[in-house]
């Protein structure tokens, strides 16, 4: 069982429905809790709609009580009170590892997180995460550093157990994913970049690795495995609307 926490996202392209699809095709039962609403399609977000925390931490809290959740994933927040309102929540269950997609801004660069929520975030949520899954330029805002290394560690000296940044953002062949580990070398792996821009590829990665932990896989097995999962969710996507491709999550299911 796998918690995600995460926003609505009506396209069906990322958030909740992402997760879902994500943790069901690796084998994985979904429970959710649905931090805001939004108005977006496969082009932007166009309006965030943040919901109370206090009915999140009900929604969390009831799922917690009655079931077995092996792995916590937190993909949007929505709003800095939803953010504190969380890492209060993480406080109290520590036996539960999290994972953390640090969602900062849309594919279509509508902004999506306030500097008031990135404090919460960096203050409330990353020192009780087992691993955070930025993009390149989403540990660059939030670390304000500029060499990824240099990023990564910073994170890591706020408490959080590893970093996984991805470099689909990279001008550069191929996408460099590297995974950064207190007093490990980092690990990054090579992946031929695809030539399409895709919508929910951050978490279908995050909710790909929390499937890997539920299911026993050590943390360096379930993102190496996660990643081989995420491109070829995206080698086989499509274009249903006007804006980003949609990872085709259920491929290795069409084609057993």
């Amino acid at each position: 069982m796998v918690l995600s926490i995460a926003g609505h996202d009506p396209s069906g392209g990322a958030g909740i429905q992402a997760d879902i699809e994500t943790l069901a095709a690796l084998g994985c039962q979904a429970a959710t809790a649905i931090t805001c609403l939004t108005i977006q399609d496969s082009r932007n977000v166009h309006e965030l709609i943040p919901q109370p925390a206090e009915q999140i931490i009900r929604q969390v809290e009831a799922v917690l009580a009655d079931y077995p959740v092996r792995v916590i994933k937190i993909g949007l927040l929505g709003s800095a009170g939803v953010a504190g309102a969380i890492g209060q929540l993480l406080l109290r269950h520590p036996e539960i590892p999290v994972i953390l997609d640090p969602i900062l801004a849309a594919g279509g660069g509508a902004e999506l997180a306030s500097e008031n929520l990135m404090e919460g975030m960096l203050q409330q949520i990353v020192p009780r995460a087992l691993l955070l899954t930025p993009n390149s330029q989403e540990v660059r805002r939030l670390t304000g550093q500029q060499p990824l290394d240099a990023c990564a560690a910073t994170l890591l000296s706020q408490g959080c157990g590893a970093v996984l940044i991805t470099g689909t953002h990279e001008a550069a062949t191929d996408v460099t994913n590297t995974l950064y580990r207190p007093d490990q070398p980092p690990h990054s792996e090579q992946w031929p970049r695809l030539a399409s821009s895709y919508h929910g590829s951050g978490c279908t990665l995050a909710s790909a690795i929390a499937a890997g932990l539920a299911r026993g896989l050590p943390l360096d097995q379930a993102v190496s495995a996660a990643q081989r999962y995420t491109w070829e969710s995206l080698a086989a996507g499509w274009k249903p609307g006007r804006g980003q491709h949609i990872p085709d999550r259920l491929h290795h299911r069409q084609s057993e």
